[in-house]
């Protein structure tokens, strides 16, 4: 990268670098795995052949919430089935209508690969066991835009053991710490093409925690 904008330096106003896409991962460390959900089950007294049973309450009241909260904000859960459908092409439609300002955007499902659980026998041991599973389950997207950190969305499976996924792109976090800061700036899809105060960009930009 220094080699390119040595190269170019008398075509390139300036440059800012900065976390491209933020990507945080949630779970429950005793359900990510077989032997955890095994002994999460047993410890309770649920019958591993009972799995589904279980689950199925917890899958019920996840797609319940979800449609209480587009409820709430006078949104429409749109199922996706296409395999190639353009989530940011369908969002920005949604922004140009609605505005950025914080709030919940847009709320999609989709049916997606999981990761889940099998109940199994081992007939050496003489037990039952919960054994990974790939499948599908529906999944749901919460996109929202937040005060800092602009737009970013949270992915909700609705099956076991529910694995969560937050992103976020710091250059939207970048941008309005720039604008609250006085500072001009304009974005071309994922990129900066223009900021009044490059150096205080790279200040502001190296301020950012992602620990």
């Amino acid at each position: 990268m220094k080699e390119l904008l040595e190269r170019f330096k008398d075509e390139i106003a300036g440059s800012v670098s900065c976390f491209d896409r933020l990507i945080l991962q949630g779970r429950m460390p005793i359900l990510s795995y077989g032997e955890g959900m095994t002994r999460y089950l047993t410890k309770r007294g649920i019958k591993i052949f009972d799995f589904l049973q279980w689950a199925s309450p917890i899958t019920d009241a996840i797609k319940a919430h979800a449609e209480k909260l587009a409820q709430e904000a006078g949104l429409e859960i749109d199922y996706v089935r296409k395999k190639n459908f353009r989530k940011e092409k369908k969002i920005e439609e949604v922004l140009r209508k609605r505005g950025d300002h914080p709030g919940l955007v847009w709320i999609f499902s989709a049916l997606e690969p999981c990761t889940t659980y099998a109940p199994k026998y081992n007939p050496d041991r003489k037990r039952p066991y919960m054994s990974a599973k790939d499948k599908k389950c529906l999944h749901y997207y919460f996109y929202f835009v937040d005060s800092a950190l602009g737009l970013c969305y949270l992915r909700v499976p609705t099956w076991c053991p529910f694995r969560l996924q937050f992103y976020c792109n710091p250059h939207n976090w970048l941008a309005r710490q720039l604008n609250q800061a006085g500072i001009a700036n304009r974005q071309l899809d994922n990129a900066f093409v223009e900021i009044g105060d490059w150096k205080k960009a790279q200040e502001i930009s190296d301020s950012f925690d992602a620990a």
